[in-house]
C-alpha cells in the first residue's frame, strides 16, 4: 500500500514538472515572439527613415534642379530682351529667328508649371502617406500592447488555475 502511494505521489511530481517546463517553454517562446516583433519594429523604422531621408534627399534635388531651370528661363529671358532691344535699334535681319526663341520660351515657360505643380502634389501625396504610415504605425504598437495585456492575464489565470490544481492534489494527499 504504501508503495503503491509512493509511485502515485512520484507520478504526479512528474506531470507537474511536465506542466511547469510546458509554462516555461511557452514563456520562452512568448519572449522570443516579443523580442522577434521589436527587432521587426525597428527593421520597419529604420528602413521607413531611410525611404524617408531618400524621398527627402530626392525632393531637394527636384527643387534645385527646378529653380535651377526657372533661373537660366529667367536668365535667358533677359538676354533675349535685350538682344530684340538691339534689334529693333537695327533693321531687324533675324526676326524669325528671334520669334523662334521667343516661341521657344514660352513653350518652356508653359512646361515649368506643370512640374510645378507636380512637385506640389507629390509633397502633398507624400503627406498624406507618412500620415497614414504613422496612423497604422500607432494602431500596430496598440495591438500589441493588447497582446501583451491578454498574454499576461492569460499567464496568470494559469498559474493561479495551475496553484489551485496543486492545492486540491496536495490536499488529497
Amino acid at each position: 500500500m504504501q508503495t503503491q502511494r509512493q509511485q502515485q505521489q512520484l507520478q504526479q511530481a512528474q506531470r507537474l514538472n511536465t506542466t511547469n517546463s510546458n509554462i516555461s517553454s511557452y514563456s520562452t517562446d512568448l519572449q522570443s515572439m516579443e523580442d522577434k516583433d521589436e527587432e521587426m519594429s525597428r527593421s520597419a523604422l529604420n528602413t521607413f527613415r531611410a525611404k524617408e531621408e531618400e524621398i527627402e534627399r530626392k525632393k531637394m534635388e527636384v527643387r534645385e534642379k527646378v529653380q535651377a531651370q526657372l533661373g537660366r528661363v529667367e536668365e535667358e529671358t533677359k538676354r533675349l530682351a535685350e538682344i530684340r532691344e538691339e534689334l529693333e535699334a537695327l533693321t531687324d535681319p533675324t526676326r524669325k529667328e528671334v520669334a523662334m526663341v521667343r516661341k521657344k520660351i514660352d513653350v518652356v515657360n508653359k512646361e515649368l508649371k506643370p512640374l510645378g505643380q507636380s512637385c506640389q502634389k507629390k509633397e502633398k501625396e507624400y503627406k498624406e502617406a507618412l500620415e497614414a504610415f504613422n496612423e497604422k504605425n500607432k494602431e500596430k504598437a496598440q495591438l500589441i500592447a493588447k497582446l501583451m495585456e491578454l498574454v499576461g492575464e492569460s499567464e496568470r489565470l494559469r498559474m493561479k488555475k495551475l496553484e489551485e490544481l496543486s492545492k486540491h492534489i496536495d490536499s488529497l494527499h
